[in-house]
């Protein structure tokens, strides 16, 4: 390796932190472009979320495969073939003609190059810096995945009022390019097995239950019975994984992944707060944008400068966490940003209106945004700090699957809750504002599909009652339970936070 790279630039670290920003935008930059996209391409609001859940879906589904990989053909290597065919992808999704055109390019093409890339963003951090270096790089990686995550939204929201959706993937492709360009920078890393070492079983297997457990979400406000067959299906998939990869590595071969890496605390922990708070990201991010352009009807880029004040308290918190490390304990701090992040909820809870404006929410969003930089500058650090470096590479496989993981659960589970509450408050909602049509079945179903069509059922706009029915149903039976439970993940995450053990980082 070249050692001048290694320890005295940061170029590396602004490539890779490229890439994350790129994969993270992906998952949130068209959540305010719903609407136009379901227009331009004559789909619905289902199809899309499945969609933007797939995308993360097969990004998480492939990651210990990618993880994997690293060792066998090299981190670099395996980085740049993700970068291109990143770049492939994010071509195809913006000269899109079709909602299948789209989902081949985005969730497919750029799922699986975002597999191959992310492990290798963390794995190159950890094998190019050390030190307090490496703790202020992963820092940054994360601060830039909580960025993009963030920015998501008012960059979708430029793009799509005052260009298109489509140039939000043409501006991915530029960054692409830049990386490609910018190879030479990125230390070589010498392989450390052979493809013979590969585990075609155990990466099929895993594919297997991770699908099936988040497709079973998906499916939850169409057939729940089925659901929960698919679900369980995939639990027994993973286990099944679990249980062979225990088996392949008694049996003196090299598991796809090592499961003894769980035994660490911190791993096992981080891991899991890891998940939840990107199911709260995602998820509430989703479900805030759908609530301004169906019931506020704002545009794209009003929907994004509404959630701005959610990236600000991210990028804000999020950069003064690793400097806080030196006087309080992570588990500290990461504990703060959950009780923050529960205040944010709340307030956001009671602000779910017909008549609620913009700024209104903006409070909230940014209190929330605030407790979620705290957690996530952080949490990977606290969750690889005791991990060997020879086990780096599997052990940043799982942290870069429980992001991508929790935003695809994320943006399936909020989107289940929302459509749950709309169709269990149709009933109620048109007794109130349309008592009239109570008994017409077909009155109900327009009020679903104007909330699938995010309003554009001309037809339908022109009975105020029932568009006011249906703007009720999202505020008080679909928001106010979104926001419940992103409660109640928060306050998951604050006990789990304390559960961490960080003397070692104290320590050193």
């Amino acid at each position: 390796m070249n050692e001048t790279i290694k320890e005295h630039s940061w170029i590396p670290l602004i490539l890779v932190a490229c890439a994350s920003f790129i994969i993270t935008l992906d998952s949130t930059f068209m959540n305010v472009s719903v609407s136009q996209i379901v227009a331009d391409l004559n789909t619905n609001v289902s199809t899309i979320q499945l969609t933007m859940s797939f995308y993360t879906l097969i990004t998480a589904a492939f990651m210990l495969l990618s993880a994997k990989l690293q060792d066998i053909v090299g981190k670099k290597r395996l980085f740049l073939i993700g970068a291109v065919l990143y770049g492939i992808g994010t071509m195809t999704a913006a000269i899109s003609t079709s909602d299948t055109m789209l989902f081949i390019g985005w969730a497919v093409i750029e799922g699986i190059a975002g597999a191959l890339m992310t492990p290798a963003t963390v794995s190159i951090i950890s094998g190019t810096y050390s030190g307090e270096k490496r703790t202020f790089a992963l820092a940054i990686e994360s601060i830039m995945v909580a960025l993009s995550a963030a920015i998501g939204p008012i960059f979708g929201g430029i793009m799509t009022t005052f260009l298109s959706w489509r140039y939000g993937f043409a501006c991915e492709l530029i960054i692409v390019i830049f990386i490609l360009l910018m190879q030479n920078k990125i230390p070589d890393f010498t392989p450390t097995e052979s493809k013979d070492d590969l585990d075609i079983t155990g990466t099929i297997i895993s594919f297997i239950g991770l699908v099936l457990f988040v497709l079973g979400i998906l499916m939850m406000s169409e057939d729940a019975t089925i659901s929960v067959v698919v679900i369980i299906l995939g639990i027994i998939a993973l286990a099944v994984f679990a249980l062979f990869e225990i088996r392949r590595k008694r049996n003196g071969k090299v598991p796809l992944l090592d499961m003894d890496l769980f035994k660490d605390q911190n791993l096992r922990i981080g891991s899991s707060i890891i998940i939840l708070s990107y199911i709260v990201m995602g998820g509430g991010l989703f479900a805030v944008s759908l609530f301004l352009q169906s019931v506020l009807e704002l545009n794209a880029f009003d929907t994004g400068l509404t959630t701005l004040p959610l990236t600000f308290g991210l990028l804000i918190f999020a950069v003064v966490a690793p400097s806080l490390t030196g006087k309080w304990k992570h588990k500290t701090i990461m504990a703060v940003g959950s009780v923050i992040a529960i205040i944010g909820c709340l307030v956001l809870l009671y602000q779910f209106r017909l008549e609620t404006t913009m700024f209104d929410l903006m409070p909230g969003l940014f209190i929330l945004g605030s407790g979620l930089g705290f957690i996530m500058a952080l949490s990977t650090d606290i969750s690889l700090i005791n991990i060997p470096d020879e086990n780096q590479n599997n052990a940043s496989g799982i942290t870069t699957v429980g992001q991508t993981l929790g935003e695809s659960m994320g943006t399936a589970i909020i989107g289940i809750i929302l459509i749950l509450g709309v169709m269990g408050g149709i009933i109620d909602a048109v007794d109130i504002y349309a008592p009239q049509y109570s008994e017409n079945d077909q009155i109900h179903q327009d009020i679903y599909n104007y909330f699938q069509k995010m309003g554009n059922l001309d037809e339908l706009k022109s009975q105020e009652s029932i568009v006011i029915a249906a703007a009720d149903i999202i505020v008080q039976n679909a928001m106010g339970f979104v926001m419940i439970v992103t409660t109640l993940i928060m306050g998951v995450v604050f006990a789990l936070t304390l559960r961490l053990d960080d003397e070692r980082i104290k320590i050193q």
